[in-house]
């Protein structure tokens, strides 16, 4: 496979740079998950590749080798593991995590330096999609959207009223030429009631926001200069350095400093508020996996009665039995006359719950971290 972008003469997918944000510990897939090993560098879905892994596969056939990676500089060793083609002048490491608007922010700043023309897409490490060439579809109208002069976002069509996930509400379409499913965005709406949520899918107005942004990195920095005068300035300060061997000195001052604050929160519901915010709505099939409820989802290929097993070598018995098991050990595990467990099994740590309080893992993380037991964390 080759690995340079097909595209044509001047196409604005020729200015297209991917980056991927691959942040957070996904608390609520502990003990699987954890700070040292977050979910996006497992194999969650039992295809043989890591999220982080098919993230890249699958942006590869629209960006190309021009991928940037924001990450935490405890993750480094393990990314670099995983995506060799990654240049180190693409990998972007944070001493701490501060949120999605200064790792966004910051990747924008860096592409803006190096070529102010640059457009371009922010996509999570941690999701799973499918099929790919779907979403490739999806991301190039919204390269084409955004050479209009938009911040595009990749909206999912709704499968169920979640109360999960943010809403977006979709208005006219826009008419652009080689994305003929971009709209306008009317509002960005966060979690709803289920009542609500149902309401929203009636109407046909509203996708899922799945958190994927495409825009030009000069408007994209416009706004935040608007919204968020303070991170934006930190940023340009980190981004003019990064190039330079000014570069750690500069990060190491500055980025400590930053305020927290969402991307959407900092550009996308601002920028929608002027105008400036298009949706292009994804067919694809979409998880965030969330949680463990969500792995059994993805995973129901890989069925022992109905209990899905995950885990190299899982050695698992039932009998009347359903729900999930993943097992990072060699312990058999035995489940009969239980219906929807959850059971994670690592060598220093054992979870079980239910999928219905599969929610309710990252509370349990929290009540460990107040105890003091951050060796399993």
């Amino acid at each position: 496979m080759t690995t340079d972008k097909v595209t044509s003469q001047d196409s604005p997918l020729d200015r297209f740079m991917a980056v991927i944000p691959a942040g957070g510990v996904g608390t609520r897939l502990w003990p699987l998950s954890r700070a040292a090993a977050p979910k996006f560098l497992h194999d969650l879905t039992g295809s043989g590749s890591t999220l982080l892994r098919a993230t890249y596969d699958r942006l590869q056939p629209v960006a190309g080798t021009h991928v940037l990676v924001v990450t935490g500089a405890a993750h480094r060793d393990a990314v670099c593991r995983q995506l060799p083609e990654v240049l180190e002048s693409d990998l972007v490491l944070e001493s701490e995590p501060k949120d999605s608007g200064a790792a966004i922010g910051l990747a924008a700043a860096i592409l803006h330096e190096r070529d102010p023309d640059t457009i371009m897409g922010s996509f999570a490490a941690d999701q799973v999609i499918s099929p790919d060439g779907l979403f490739q579809d999806a991301v190039r109208e919204a390269v084409y959207t955004a050479a209009a002069g938009k911040i595009v976002t990749i909206g999912i069509k709704p499968t169920h009223p979640s109360t999960g996930f943010g809403y977006i509400r979709s208005g006219a379409n826009l008419n652009i030429p080689d994305a003929p499913s971009a709209q306008s965005v009317v509002e960005f709406v966060e979690k709803p009631s289920e009542e609500v949520a149902q309401q929203y899918i009636d109407s046909g107005d509203y996708v899922w926001n799945a958190g994927m942004f495409v825009a030009p990195v000069s408007l994209m920095l416009k706004h935040l200069e608007a919204n968020q005068p303070e991170l934006f300035a930190g940023l340009q300060e980190i981004a003019k350095a990064w190039d330079t061997p000014e570069r750690d000195t500069v990060t190491a001052r500055v980025w400590p400093t930053l305020p927290k604050i969402a991307i959407d929160y900092a550009v996308a519901e601002p920028a929608a508020a002027a105008g400036d915010v298009a949706v292009v709505p994804g067919t694809f099939r979409w998880d965030d996996v969330g949680d463990f409820a969500s792995v059994g989802r993805l995973n129901s290929a890989k069925e022992v009665d109905e209990v899905t097993v995950l885990g190299e070598g899982a050695r698992v018995f039932t009998e009347n039995a359903s729900g999930v098991v993943v097992s990072d050990t060699k312990r058999v595990i035995a489940l009969i006359g239980i219906k929807d467990v959850v059971i994670v099994d690592t060598p220093d740590a054992l979870l079980v719950t239910t999928k219905e309080h599969s929610q309710r893992v990252k509370q349990a993380v929290d009540a460990i971290k107040a105890k003091g037991d951050t060796d399993v964390l």
